[in-house]
């Protein structure tokens, strides 16, 4: 059965993640009423003559442009089109989708000005799961991965239904819509605002929670096969420093390797571990710390209204203001900050990896086989996570940073919102497939131990899933083929609830 999620305040990031993965969404009454009543204000505006940004103004270096009434339906159109200039390969159905909630839950607030039919068409696209076409790359911050969304509503551009590219015109007939002539404000507020980086980041944050964990269980495998002094991880120990994250990872980890036979052979051989061991708690407990602020300030951005510009009042004393709220500063600064910490638990994870395939501190056979010489086992396994740790690095570099000047010195600064979470999204792939490479490294480890010392009961139970979808390996297949499988491994195995 099919979730739906009701719209009648504000969404959660984590709500928007759900209707990005293919739940229905719907408004609620007094939403609804809240976006007829922000059309009303819109229209005395325009009746009345109130001069308004991209209502009766040109955009950006043209915003002292006036536009007379003919021309307002005209102007939303062109607007439509000059921005839908966006390059690259389009972007994936999921993060598509999460865009256009996002549009949605901003329109929501009723301060935009747009018809409700818009707002209908938008949710008619996503419950029938009718995807625009928008290019990937040419944002500095929104606007054109929003314009091609906009598109299709006017029946232009391209979608993806069923698999097949059709073209915007058959996208409405497919939704029951006829094209939408746009009308004053209307242009502007679909390329406005920063749905875009919101929606992105709402899929980045819901793919990251998943990952933490699979980095919590991914450290105590590697930790029990390298014989950690689990100690080092007790409640009283880590109750020294300050963090919740902290705390929960070494909670994570108490529990996953209690009672643990291999650490009970290795129990006080050492009087302490090295760093990539020794200090998960501290390394995945600051991620998880930088992911509940991200959280927040990814929240704050959906119960705000980030439309320039917005209105105000009632039909009667229509009010309009101009301000830069669709400026994603807060949202830039904290991708950045999140996909730093994202890009630092890849790189503890190819550290452990390291350890357990180099036999001077495993313990273990050479790159975990048997055959070591005749076979290669995951020497080149460990190759491709640095390969992966190293492109996170590049990738870690801010965003908001950037800076540009576009508009004709209109717009001569930019954050770089968009651009932040899209490159977060690229590091928590690499980050994926760092973590699934740690775990067949970790379950080979288990498979050459001695068996009168099995691992602990949480860990073994990964241990054995993992050996349920895919075997041990012998240098009989090409690796490739087990990095995909331990990734679909990763999004179906219920690992939240193994944690507890």
């Amino acid at each position: 059965m099919t979730t739906t999620i009701t719209l009648s305040k504000p969404l959660t990031w984590q709500e928007v993640a759900l209707v990005a993965q293919g739940a229905r969404l719907d408004l609620a009454a007094e939403t609804a009423e809240r976006i007829v009543h922000g059309r009303k204000i819109v229209d005395a505006l325009v009746k009345n003559e109130v001069k308004g940004y991209g209502i009766n103004t040109g955009v950006g270096a043209l915003c002292d442009v006036v536009i007379d009434k003919v021309r307002q339906s005209t102007l939303s159109h062109n607007i439509l089109m000059s921005h839908a200039c966006g390059v690259g390969e389009p972007l994936g159905r999921e993060e598509t989708r999460a865009i256009m909630v996002a549009q949605v839950n901003n329109f929501a607030h009723g301060a935009s000005g747009v018809r409700i039919e818009i707002v209908d068409a938008l949710i008619a696209l996503l419950n029938q799961d009718c995807i625009p076409v928008v290019p990937g790359r040419g944002s500095v911050g929104y606007l054109s991965h929003a314009a091609h969304i906009g598109l299709v509503l006017t029946g232009h551009g391209y979608a993806i239904k069923d698999g097949v590219r059709i073209s915007g015109a058959q996208a409405c007939e497919q939704i029951g819509v006829s094209p939408i002539k746009l009308q004053a404000k209307e242009g502007l507020s679909l390329v406005n605002g920063t749905p875009c980086a919101t929606g992105l980041s709402c899929i980045a944050l819901a793919r990251m929670a998943q990952l933490l964990d699979w980095a919590d269980m991914g450290a105590a495998m590697s930790s029990e096969n390298l014989g950690c002094q689990i100690a080092a991880f007790s409640e009283a120990a880590l109750d020294l420093r300050k963090s919740d994250g902290l705390k929960e990872v070494g909670r994570t980890l108490r529990s996953c390797l209690e009672n643990s036979p291999m650490l009970s052979v290795n129990a006080g051989k050492r009087t302490q571990d090295p760093l990539s061991v020794r200090a998960v708690p501290h390394v995945h407990g600051a991620a998880r710390d930088m992911f509940v602020q991200v959280g927040e300030t990814l929240q704050r951005e959906l119960e705000s209204v980030t439309d320039n510009p917005t209105v105000s009042g009632t039909p009667d004393k229509p009010e309009v203001h101009s301000q830069a709220h669709a400026v994603g500063a807060a949202l830039a600064l904290s991708l950045d900050s999140l996909g730093i910490a994202a890009a630092e638990m890849a790189m503890i994870s190819e550290r452990r990896i390291d350890r357990l395939v180099n036999p001077m501190v495993s313990g273990l056979p050479a790159f975990l086989v048997p055959e070591s010489g005749v076979c290669s086992g995951f020497m080149i396994a460990q190759y491709t996570a640095v390969s992966l740790v190293s492109e996170n690095r590049r990738f870690a570099s801010a965003a908001s940073l950037d800076g540009g000047i576009t508009s004709a010195l209109q717009e001569d600064m930019l954050t770089h919102a968009t651009p932040s979470a899209l490159k977060l999204l690229s590091i928590l792939g690499n980050l994926a497939m760092v973590l699934g490479i740690e775990l067949l490294a970790a379950a080979q480890a288990y498979d050459l131990q001695a068996p009168e010392a099995p691992p602990a009961h949480k860990t073994g139970n990964i241990y054995r899933a993992i050996r349920k979808a895919i075997p041990a390996y012998r240098d009989d297949r090409p690796m490739h083929e087990d990095f995909d499988a331990i990734l679909t491994f990763m999004k179906t195995y219920p690992i939240n609830q193994e944690l507890g």
